[in-house]
């Protein structure tokens, strides 16, 4: 049986409390990425006990659980505390972005953004993180 392409695609979680905003996310990321999209925090932390992507895209305002307590139960979990996180944010709260950067993220983006800028801090994430591995 021969790999797919799609196989060899880095793996996002999208995790986000709007369809819209997934839909969105899953149609700009689709041919560059695998992209497996939630619709709440509890539902990501069911996902990442079954699965580890290669990053995940988190939502701060959710109903249920926000985003800052699902990144600090995803930090709290030792299989996934390595996961880069980027946190999707339509208001820009500075205790939101501490919490965030104290808690380990890469990067944040605000709502709305555009296909380039999605795709450029994903990949900056991606590049970091490979000159990491080559570090002995």
């Amino acid at each position: 049986m021969s790999q797919t392409g799609e196989s060899l695609k880095k793996r996002i979680l999208a995790v986000d409390d709007s369809a819209i905003v997934l839909t969105r996310i899953s149609g700009i990321l689709r041919d560059t990425y695998e992209v497996i999209t939630v619709n709440s925090g509890v539902r990501a932390l069911r996902y990442l006990e079954l699965e580890k992507p290669d990053l995940i895209l988190l939502d701060i305002q959710m109903a249920q659980q926000d985003g800052i307590e699902t990144l600090r139960e995803i930090r709290n979990r030792e299989e996934c505390g390595d996961i880069p996180v980027i946190m999707l944010t339509g208001v820009e709260t500075k205790d939101a972005v501490l919490e965030s950067s104290r808690l380990g993220i890469c990067d944040y983006l605000l709502k709305p953004f555009s296909s380039a800028e999605l795709h450029k801090r994903i990949s900056r994430v991606f590049e970091q993180e490979e000159k990491g591995e080559e570090k002995p």
